[in-house]
């Protein structure tokens, strides 16, 4: 009887050990979620434009100065670099300012459209360029001359 005593106790006991543990009471009440508090946070508060095309010319960026860890190509001093990387930085600031000024400008579609005569007839499709818009290049890249074929200047009308 101590013998099957001990056994029943022993098996209760291993038994509970795989129960599951009781687990504390949580608020139910609904509350925002991680994802939702991330998607509402305003990340550009501070500057509303700065995803803007042409914003980039409002922020403060400038090449790193040049220190006494900085590399410096061999041949070459310091100041002579520092010169070259403001070259460098002009360029691209002026290139930069030169595609912002074509920033929003296209032609729009229905005028090109109706000019072309699509929407009335099918004569279009009778021309040289089939009512495609044709650019002028500068040079005949057929290789029979070198000497440029657009000049830019506009002849009298």
């Amino acid at each position: 009887m101590k013998l099957s005593s001990v056994v029943i106790a022993a098996c209760v006991a291993s038994a509970s050990a795989f129960a599951p543990a009781s687990q504390p009471k949580f608020d139910t009440s609904l509350n925002e979620s991680l994802f939702a508090k991330i998607a509402n946070m305003d990340l550009w508060a501070p500057v509303k434009d700065s995803n803007d095309y042409g914003a980039r010319a409002k922020k403060n960026l400038t090449p790193a100065k040049l220190g006494s860890n900085s590399y410096i190509p061999a041949g070459m001093s310091a100041a002579e670099y520092a010169k070259i990387r403001a070259n460098d930085q002009n360029k691209r600031d002026s290139n930069y300012a030169k595609n912002v000024q074509k920033a929003g400008k296209f032609t729009d579609y229905t005028a090109f459209y109706t000019k072309r005569g699509t929407d009335t007839s099918q004569a279009w499709a009778k021309t040289a360029t089939r009512g495609h818009d044709m650019a002028k290049t500068k040079y005949d890249w057929s290789g029979l001359s070198d000497k440029p074929l657009y000049t830019g200047i506009k002849g009298k009308k």
